[in-house]
């Protein structure tokens, strides 16, 4: 990988082992659009989101020869078997949408006066940290609660997942659930909604992690992967401790009526310390209301407890960056934002700081 030195980059652009990328993206560059790369094996957003770290020499050639060179960079990193399965996948979700006919068409486009609360909307339009800070609350530090969506939304929302499980049982059809911790639930990009949910994230939720979760690559989120679980005493009960596969996780509670599912909290970490114990500064518990939303680290230790009797029903966007994936395979410091990490490097300097003492005393 290219390293930005001082004010200039070292972009070589081709290397003994192929294309590389610049680490820090060029802010002032607008991307691309590659959305007509219809016969590319790769989503269109990952070209336009890889766009800005292309080195110098690539960064103001043709659209064509940019996409070519992404795309080097994009096998290169990506095995045969994974492109497989998603081409796999594209032809099962094309196979849904071909056959399922949506309750509510309102929601498969992005009306953000019919979907979010005025004082949501609001502070997007100003875009700035204040205007968040205004209308969210921070019980526990990298947890943000705010109201979200309307009634009306979670509503239609709700009848759109019903109207999709009919479909699924009147069919037969089998259906991927949202993950392999859940049972039950549906992944709405599968019967339409991931155009909606992509526009979603991008206007809607990227202004915000942009400024407030920067080192977990919330200023480079390009995908997404956008589902509803269920839980109930005849669905899903809880959930285990677990990570996201995320950078930046939306939670947002849709109803219905419950008693439980609390969430818990038990600090961010990385791979290499997803067990370490939890302190007690970390331990955070939150109670879910319909309309409100969480966000939060995908890193951040969680899970659910028990929904005791009622059925709850969320809303879950998992905000992905494959730049900051791409970056983290050549780092080892994530002081920044693992705090394990952190108080490991912190106890290196407090002993560094008592050698040097020490050694300062033996020398008077």
């Amino acid at each position: 990988m290219d390293e930005k030195t001082g004010n200039g980059s070292r972009n070589a652009g081709l290397s003994s082992e192929g294309p590389t990328l610049r680490l820090y993206p060029c802010v002032e560059h607008k991307a691309d659009n590659y959305d007509d790369l219809e016969e590319s094996e790769f989503s269109p957003l990952l070209y336009s989101s890889l766009e800005r770290h292309l080195p110098n020499n690539i960064l103001n050639s043709s659209r064509f020869d940019k996409a070519q060179y992404i795309n080097k960079i994009l096998l290169r990193y990506s095995p045969q078997s994974e492109r497989s399965r998603t081409q796999k996948h594209r032809e099962y979700r094309q196979k849904i949408i071909s056959n399922y006919q949506p309750l509510h068409r309102v929601l498969y486009t992005m009306h953000a006066t019919n979907f979010f609360v005025p004082a949501f909307i609001k502070a997007i339009s100003e875009n700035s940290v204040e205007s968040f800070r205004n209308i969210m609350f921070e019980p526990s530090p990298g947890v943000l609660t705010f109201e979200m969506l309307q009634p009306r939304f979670c509503e239609m929302m709700l009848e759109e997942v019903e109207n999709f499980e009919k479909w699924i049982r009147e069919t037969k059809f089998r259906i991927m659930r949202p993950n392999t911790m859940n049972k039950f639930g549906a992944v709405l990009d599968d019967f339409g909604l991931q155009t909606m949910l992509q526009k979603f994230m991008e206007d809607f939720i990227l202004p915000i992690s942009k400024v407030l979760f920067t080192e977990v690559g919330g200023s480079t989120l390009d995908s997404h992967h956008g589902f509803i679980v269920e839980y109930g005493t005849d669905r899903d009960v809880d959930l285990g401790f677990h990570v996201d596969d995320a950078e930046v996780t939306l939670n947002v509670c849709l109803g219905k009526q419950f008693a439980g599912g609390e969430l818990f909290f038990r600090g961010v970490r990385c791979e290499k310390h997803v067990n370490t114990e939890t302190q007690l500064e970390e331990i955070f518990d939150y109670s879910h209301v319909a309309g409100h939303a969480i966000l939060h680290c995908g890193r951040h230790r969680h899970g659910a407890r028990a929904t005791t009797s009622g059925r709850r029903i969320n809303l879950l966007l998992w905000c992905r960056s494959s730049v900051f994936r791409e970056m983290r395979k050549y780092q080892t410091d994530f002081s920044s934002w693992c705090a394990e990490c952190k108080r490991d490097k912190e106890e290196r300097i407090r002993q560094k700081v008592l050698i040097l003492k020490s050694v300062g005393s033996q020398l008077k």
